[in-house]
């Protein structure tokens, strides 16, 4: 007979098999988290390409248009990334401090990609 451990009465191979499925579901709920962030992400770059595509219709041709686009975009942006913390807040049940980094990350690659854009529309 396999030796008990003495934390809840368990056999060191069902205590593996525990750690195992607990593993595998963080896992998997940790892929999900990720595959929104991403999606997420994506939609701030959509955000961005459809500023752009505005500011191009409406103001023509050269890069103040577009240099207007992404000033109209960023606090655009902002919005949305706020409003995907304040889902993981009070829909998903994670706390302000486990979301907000996650916020910072969500908001930063779009506006550091538009920031750039801006900087080499500025240069031209």
């Amino acid at each position: 007979m396999a030796a008990r451990s003495r934390r809840r009465g368990r056999t060191a191979t069902e205590r593996i098999a525990v750690e195992h499925i607990v593993v595998e579901r963080i896992a998997i709920e940790t892929r999900g988290t990720r595959m929104h962030t991403v999606l997420v992400i994506l939609g701030g770059f959509v955000l961005l390409a459809v500023c752009l595509l505005a500011g191009r219709g409406f103001g023509g041709v050269g890069a103040a248009p577009l240099i207007l686009a992404i000033k109209a975009f960023l606090p655009l942006w902002l919005l949305g990334a706020g409003i995907n913390l304040y889902i993981g807040v009070a829909r998903a049940g994670y706390t302000v401090a486990e979301e907000f980094p996650i916020f910072l990350g969500v908001y930063a690659v779009p506006a550091a990609v538009a920031a750039l854009l801006w900087w080499r529309l500025a240069k031209s």
